[in-house]
């Protein structure tokens, strides 16, 4: 199933894994000068080889630093190498603390699920958790702020019994961004969630998670996404604007102000009713009667 966010996920399809001799030949090549080792991949442990690139990486005595881990395929035997390569952090993506949600988004992954993936994680050794949520997402409630609380208590709860048998008790740490809407996805006609309305759900999350002892959230500001999302979602008219951040080192309310360009005009639209867009010459390899069924179902 293909979360109906993200962009990686149709945009990559079909799946092709990267060839295991070529991945150690460059591992191979760049070991006099490091001795860490990135794994990024939108689904790392899909890899049919990943338990022998780890191994052959840990042989090889780097430090693996893997990006976000899909839990459906993580396993005992993974989280050991990646424990043996020094690793203590894992990060995985909920995106939101309810199951109701998670399926609104077409994330089919359940919170008994995460709990248990949490049991795997903390009991191989690790004592770190990087959790990714998003706000804004469509139909989401405060109760859906509530559950990210609750999820990260149970999680928290998860840790601190493996800890204490170690004597020695790491963190979850959180980051929560407000939803971007990407061309060639099924959220493609969204606007981005109403300014005020994102910060105020980022006030009452940084309530609920406020004082939790080992719980770390690095909340994002509307401010901070506003110009992704301008970015994202802007046509050819936007291209002065990102001419005037390159010659002003990066200040884009100067950019977009200098170049004229109405970004919350581009931000805050509705799409739905847009028969065409502007990323449509764009082919991404799926239909976009496919997205459009994925938008209205969704």
């Amino acid at each position: 199933n293909l979360c109906r966010f993200c962009w990686a996920g149709y945009n990559y399809l079909p799946v092709r894994a990267f060839p295991k001799e070529r991945i150690l030949q460059i591992a191979a090549d760049a070991k006099p000068y490091s001795n860490r080792a990135g794994l990024v991949s939108i689904a790392l442990c899909d890899h049919p080889d990943i338990e022998e690139i780890l191994t052959a990486l840990v042989d090889m005595g780097y430090a693996i630093s893997p990006a976000s881990l899909r839990l459906d395929d993580l396993t005992p035997t993974i989280l050991d190498l990646l424990r043996r390569s020094g690793e203590r952090t894992i990060t995985i993506a909920p995106e939101t603390g309810s199951d109701r949600l998670r399926r609104v988004i077409n994330k089919t992954v359940t919170n008994e699920e995460i709990l248990h993936a949490a049991e795997i994680i903390f009991s191989s050794g690790m004592e770190n958790l990087k959790l990714y949520y998003m706000i804004g997402l469509p139909t989401e409630t405060d109760d859906d702020l509530v559950a990210i609380r609750d999820q990260t208590l149970q999680l928290r709860d998860v840790m601190l019994a493996h800890a204490r048998t170690r004597g020695q008790v790491g963190r979850i740490v959180g980051s929560v961004n407000p939803l971007i809407p990407k061309p060639g996805t099924a959220y493609q006609w969204l606007p981005m969630e109403d300014d005020d309305l994102i910060e105020r759900k980022i006030k009452r999350l940084r309530g609920l998670m406020a004082g939790i002892d080992n719980v770390y959230f690095n909340i994002k500001s509307e401010r901070h996404s506003f110009y992704q999302a301008l970015l994202s979602l802007g046509d050819r008219r936007v291209a002065p604007a990102i001419e005037a951040a390159e010659r002003n080192g990066g200040n884009w309310r100067a950019a977009v102000a200098e170049a004229g360009v109405d970004a919350r005009f581009f931000v805050f639209r509705d799409r739905s009713a847009d028969r065409m867009l502007p990323w449509h010459i764009i082919d991404g390899g799926m239909r976009d009667t496919f997205f459009r069924s994925q938008f209205e179902n969704g």
